[in-house]
């Protein structure tokens, strides 16, 4: 079984992972190999701040490895959250106005409130149009000396009231194209066939296949 650190401790991330490419690679995460440190995403794209992480491991534990970076871009926003998605408001709460003690504890609580306010106060949601948005995901390999990059978009729009208990991140407001119900509601076997991680992990897969 081909062995592989992917540069990541998130839970969720690790779930979904592995639950795409099955058992033909064994996933180590970043605990498996006894990295604790703070990686540095300091790249204004997606495809830099994911290989930031692929490099680290390889210069620091000198084992080949995978890393993502993904984020949620909404059109009325210029894009934004984009490559600040997961610190959205701690980043730009103040900026928008928004007073941070109303926004909750949890952080992904507090990102989905802090753009939500923010979309609420340009009026997104007036009217019949819904914003619309993509989540959008880069895969960065570090292997054999060699870098390559895999990408995976969804299209979709986002919805004023969180609906649904799964997933995580902004999946209970953000509705993919073709669908009625949101991340959050269609749960994990859905979600990991159709998402802009799945299809980034399957241009990943059969890369690591034919080669």
């Amino acid at each position: 079984m081909t062995k592989l650190v992917f540069a990541s401790n998130n839970a969720h991330k690790l779930e979904e992972i592995r639950s795409i490419l099955g058992d033909k690679y064994e996933i180590m995460s970043l605990k498996d190999i006894g990295c604790d440190a703070d990686i540095p995403e300091t790249a204004d794209t997606f495809r830099g701040n994911a290989l930031q992480k692929a490099q680290y491991i390889k210069e620091h534990f000198g084992m080949d490895c995978f890393a993502d970076d993904s984020g949620l871009q909404v059109e009325c926003l210029g894009n934004l959250p984009g490559v600040f998605s997961a610190r959205f408001a701690a980043k730009y709460a103040a900026e928008f106005g928004i007073n941070p003690d109303t926004l909750g504890e949890a952080k992904d609580e507090r990102n989905m409130n802090c753009l939500l306010s923010r979309l609420n106060a340009i009026g997104a949601f007036d009217g019949n149009n819904l914003p619309k948005a993509c989540f959008c995901t880069s895969i960065a390999l570090v292997m054999n000396g060699e870098e390559h990059f895999f990408d995976g978009t969804v299209e979709g729009h986002l919805v004023a009231d969180k609906r649904g208990d799964g997933g995580f991140g902004y999946d209970p407001i953000f509705v993919p194209e073709g669908y009625d119900k949101t991340f959050a509601e269609l749960g994990n076997e859905v979600k990991n066939g159709i998402s802009h991680r799945a299809r980034a992990v399957a241009k990943l897969a059969a890369f690591l296949i034919k080669n």
